[in-house]
């Protein structure tokens, strides 16, 4: 990890298209704003956790719809 000191009004660039700047910091609390193309995601890490828990979710068949699928071709007769 690549651990940067930066004040107030000051950035840091990502890749030449994504900037990083530290708006504020008040106690304990920093605050930072990102530009960043429209094509490139910008997620607080515990939302992308959520994200791609929902899409794993997401992803996986609704085990009732599997069961049903496998009845219905048992009750068919063999071509």
């Amino acid at each position: 990890m690549l651990v940067l000191t930066r004040r107030p009004n000051q950035s840091i660039m990502i890749g030449g298209n994504v900037v990083i700047t530290v708006l504020e910091v008040r106690g304990d609390q920093v605050r930072i704003g990102i530009k960043a193309p429209r094509d490139v995601d910008v997620h607080r890490d515990e939302v992308w956790a959520e994200l791609q828990e929902a899409n794993r979710a997401a992803a996986l068949p609704d085990r009732s719809v599997v069961e049903g699928l496998e009845r219905r071709r048992r009750q068919q007769p063999d071509a």
